[in-house]
C-alpha cells in the first residue's frame, strides 16, 4: 500500500518533527535553519496554515541526521528553546524506526481484523498488532496463525469489569488501539485511563439507518452510494475527529449482501489508511477536525 511517508521507516536515522501552533511570520525558516544547524539533511516537509493571519499552523518534517538515536536529548533541548521558547509551538520528534505497537479489538466481523494483519505481515503497515482482544471467542482461530495474543474478554460480566480487564491489559504496552468493527460503546472513563489513541471504522450511513441491519435498510431505501469512516473515538458517539472517508456507487440491482460486500471492501480500505497515516505521524489533530499529510 502506497503511502506519503516513502520509505521514511526504514533507517535508525531517520527521524519525524511534528509541530503545531499558531500560525506566524518565519516559522518553517527556523525549523529549518535549526535543524541545518544540527546537521541533518531535510527528506520532505509538508506544512498547513488554516489562515495566514493568526491561523493554526501544523508541519511534518522528515529528516535524516547521522546518529540520531545518540542526539536526540541534544536536539529536543534546542527545540524545546527555539519552539517552544521562542515561538510558543506544540512540538513531538519521533524516532521513524519505532513503531507503533497496536492493539485490535473486534467482535464476530473479520473483515478489517484480517486486512490489518495481513497488511502488517506484508510490511505494509509501520506497526506491531500485539494483541487482538474480542467480546467473542470466534476470531481466534483465524488469529492463531498470526501468532498474536488473542484474549477474549466478554461483555456478560459488564461494561465497568470487561473495560477494567481491558484496561489491565493494554496498560504500558500500547500506543494505539484500533476497533476493526467492535460492536461495543467505549466509555469516557475508559477513554480517559487508557492514554492512547483510539480509531474507529464504521459504515457512512451514520446517522442515518442507525443499529442492526443497516445494509437491508440501506437497500429499502434506494441508497446510491455507500462509504466507511474512520475517525479517533471520543466520549461523543461516533463523532470523533475524522481522519479517512471513501464511497462507492451502488445501484437498484445490488442486493443487501451485494452491498455489504461492498461496505466491507470501503471499510478495510478506510480503516487501513487511516491506521497507516496514524502510525506514520502524519495526522495533526485540532479541535474535532484533523490535518493529514
Amino acid at each position: 500500500m502506497a503511502t506519503a511517508s516513502g520509505t521514511d521507516s526504514g533507517s535508525k536515522d531517520i527521524g519525524r518533527l511534528i509541530v503545531q501552533g499558531t500560525d506566524q511570520h518565519g516559522i518553517v525558516a527556523s525549523i529549518s535553519a535549526l535543524l541545518s544547524e544540527a546537521g541533518a539533511n531535510i527528506v520532505s516537509l509538508d506544512q498547513h496554515s488554516s489562515d495566514p493571519e493568526g491561523g493554526q499552523f501544523f508541519q511534518r518534517t522528515v529528516f535524516s541526521l547521522p546518529h540520531l538515536p545518540a542526539r536526540l536529548e541534544e536536539l529536543r533541548e534546542k527545540l524545546d528553546a527555539r519552539l517552544t521558547g521562542e515561538l510558543g509551538l506544540s512540538w513531538q520528534l519521533v524516532e521513524a524506526r519505532q513503531r507503533k505497537r497496536v492493539a485490535v479489538f473486534v467482535s464476530k466481523s473479520d473483515h478489517c481484523l484480517l486486512d490489518l494483519l495481513w497488511r502488517q505481515r506484508r510490511g505494509e503497515l509501520p506497526m506491531d498488532i500485539v494483541m487482538v482482544v474480542s467480546n467473542h471467542p470466534d476470531l481466534a482461530k483465524d488469529v492463531r496463525p498470526f501468532g498474536i495474543p488473542y484474549f477474549h474478554v466478554p461483555a456478560s460480566g459488564g461494561k465497568v469489569e470487561a473495560e477494567r480487564r481491558h484496561l489491565e491489559l493494554l496498560a504500558g504496552n500500547v500506543d494505539l488501539v484500533v476497533l476493526a468493527r467492535y460492536m461495543q460503546i467505549i466509555t469516557e472513563d475508559f477513554l480517559e485511563a487508557v492514554g492512547v489513541p483510539v480509531i474507529n471504522i464504521h459504515h457512512s450511513f451514520l446517522p442515518a439507518f442507525i443499529g442492526a441491519g443497516p445494509y437491508q435498510k440501506a437497500k429499502d431505501r434506494g441508497v446510491k452510494l455507500i462509504g466507511a469512516t474512520a475517525h479517533y473515538v471520543t466520549k461523543d458517539l461516533d463523532e470523533g475527529p475524522i481522519i479517512e472517508q471513501d464511497a462507492i456507487r451502488v445501484s437498484h440491482r445490488d442486493s443487501a449482501q451485494d452491498l455489504a460486500r461492498s461496505g466491507a471492501d470501503v471499510e478495510r480500505r478506510v480503516l487501513s489508511r487511516a491506521v497507516a497515516a496514524h502510525c506514520e505521524d502524519r495526522i495533526l489533530r485540532e479541535g474535532n477536525t484533523t490535518v493529514v499529510f
